[in-house]
C-alpha cells in the first residue's frame, strides 16, 4: 500500500519557528506525539502494513517554508513529498523549480479553501484566489515544465474555479483532497458537488479518498460516506481514485489501522480496485510505475 496523503514535521526552532496558531491547537489534540517526524510516521506504516508515503507539507511554521518536506523527500527512500507554494510570490517560479529538482519531490498544493491571508488557518468556501493564480503564466509554464503534480484542496463550491484553472493547463495533472469537503448530506449527483463529473471528462485529474474520519459523521467504518465513493469510482474509474490517510490529522477520531481499514466496508469494491485505490493509480498518475 501507498498512502497518498500523510503529514510529517520538525521541531520548533530559533531557525523554523512555529507560528500557526490555529494548527498548533490541533496538534494538541492529535494521539501522536506533538513533533511528529518521519521516523515516527514510518514506525507507524510499518506496524499498518503500509510499505511507501507522501508526506504533504504541514504547515506549522511558515507555510511557504517547507524545509521538513523537502528534507524527508531526500533522506528517506520510503517517503514522497508535496511541497506548498505560493504562485503569486515573486521568484514563484523559481521556487517551484528548486522544489522539483530534489528528487523525491512529486508536487505542490495549493490551498484553494482558504483565505490568501489566512493560508492554512481557517477555511472559507467563497474565496476566489484560485482562479486569479490561473494568471501567473510563468508559475504554470514552471509546472508543466518540471511535471510537477497539483495538488488542490478546495471545496466543492469552489469546483467551477478548479474548472477553469485545469482548463487553462490541461497539461498538468491534478488531484483533488479530501471529497472537496463534502460531507454526507452533500448530494451526490446535483448541485457543487456534481461538477466533478466536469472534472473527470478531463484524463488528468484523479480525486482522493481521504480524510474520510472527519468528512464522516459516524464512526469508523465511516458508512455514511460510502456513496460518495462508490460515485466517484462510477464517474472516474478505479485508476483516477487513489487513497490518502491524512494521518495524523485524523488522529484525533481515528487510528492509522481504522484510516485505511475502512475500505474493506464499502459494498462493491472488489479485491482490484481496492489495490487501485491503494497504490496503482498513484503510482500511474505521477509516474511512480
Amino acid at each position: 500500500m501507498l498512502d497518498t496523503h500523510t503529514h510529517a514535521w520538525g521541531p520548533a526552532s530559533e531557525t523554523h519557528p512555529w507560528v500557526n496558531g490555529p494548527l498548533l491547537d490541533l496538534v494538541d489534540g492529535f494521539d501522536v506525539h506533538t513533533v511528529y517526524t518521519a521516523d515516527r510516521l514510518l514506525a507507524d506504516m510499518d506496524r499498518n502494513g503500509i510499505e511507501e508515503a507522501v508526506v504533504v507539507g504541514y504547515p506549522i511554521c511558515d507555510w511557504v517554508e517547507n524545509w521538513y518536506t523537502v528534507r524527508v523527500a531526500e533522506e528517506y527512500d520510503r517517503l514522497y513529498g508535496v511541497v506548498m507554494l505560493d504562485p503569486f510570490a515573486a521568484g514563484a517560479a523559481d521556487h517551484l523549480r528548486r522544489c522539483m529538482h530534489t528528487e523525491g519531490v512529486l508536487g505542490f498544493r495549493l490551498g484553494a479553501a482558504c483565505p490568501y491571508d489566512q493560508m492554512w488557518e481557517t477555511f472559507d468556501p467563497s474565496v476566489t484566489w484560485l482562479e486569479e493564480a490561473i494568471e501567473e503564466t510563468a508559475f504554470w509554464e514552471a509546472a508543466i515544465e518540471t511535471d510537477a503534480t497539483v495538488q488542490i484542496l478546495c471545496d466543492h463550491r469552489q469546483l467551477d474555479q478548479a474548472l477553469a484553472l485545469v482548463d487553462a493547463y490541461p497539461e498538468l495533472t491534478y488531484l483533488f483532497d479530501h471529497f472537496a469537503h463534502a460531507g454526507p448530506e452533500t448530494p451526490i449527483e446535483e448541485g457543487t458537488f456534481a461538477r466533478f463529473a466536469e472534472l473527470a471528462a478531463y484524463d488528468n485529474v484523479a480525486v482522493k479518498l481521504s480524510e474520510i474520519p472527519h468528512q464522516s459523521e459516524t464512526t469508523f467504518p465511516y458508512g455514511d460516506m460510502h456513496e460518495h465513493v462508490r460515485w466517484f469510482l462510477d464517474t472516474f474509474g478505479r485508476e483516477r481514485v487513489v487513497w490518502g490517510s491524512d494521518y495524523p490529522n485524523v488522529s484525533d477520531v481515528a487510528s492509522y489501522a481504522e484510516s485505511h481499514n475502512w475500505l474493506r466496508a464499502v459494498e462493491t469494491l472488489s479485491d482490484t480496485d481496492r489495490a487501485w485505490i491503494t497504490e496503482t493509480s498513484f503510482r500511474r498518475l505521477v509516474g511512480l510505475d
